[in-house]
């Protein structure tokens, strides 16, 4: 409510008036809070990225881990390796079902080529599942 003081009557009388200077303060400070916002919440690369609804997958009962040691040698279980052997090892230990997932370890030494060409050998032998291993982050403060 505003009042109006005037000479016209000694009583005050009451202006009908909305007061919107606040009202305008208001909206403005909005409207630069979301000016400035706004650059910050996008992405300038367009990626749709797809909805997972699939269930955890259950542990095989007896797993086959093939892994990428720092020197680059392979290990199938806890067996060495050599890399001209490895499909013929996989099916010993798949008993041949080249449907079953293959569980890759690497050293975090390992380069991302070198684990590239673990993975293509992995296809050339026709397994194409591969799940990779890694460790679970349990919150607390990772070396640097």
């Amino acid at each position: 409510m505003a009042v109006k003081l005037g000479s016209d009557d000694s009583d005050l009388a009451e202006n009908a008036d909305i007061n919107i200077t606040p009202f305008i303060d208001v909206i403005l400070v909005l409207l630069i809070i979301f000016m400035v916002a706004a650059p910050l919440s996008t992405v300038s690369v367009p990626v749709e990225l797809p909805t997972s609804s699939a269930e955890q997958q259950p542990r095989p009962d007896k797993p086959v881990f093939l892994s990428v040691k720092a020197d680059h040698s392979l290990a199938l279980g806890d067996d060495d390796i050599a890399r001209p052997a490895l499909g013929d090892a996989l099916g010993k230990a798949t008993r041949g079902n080249k449907d079953e997932r293959i569980f890759l370890r690497a050293d975090k030494g390992v380069s991302y080529g070198e684990l590239m060409q673990v993975m293509n050998l992995l296809r050339a032998a026709g397994y194409l599942k591969v799940g990779l291993v890694g460790l679970e982050d349990t919150g607390g403060t990772a070396p640097h």
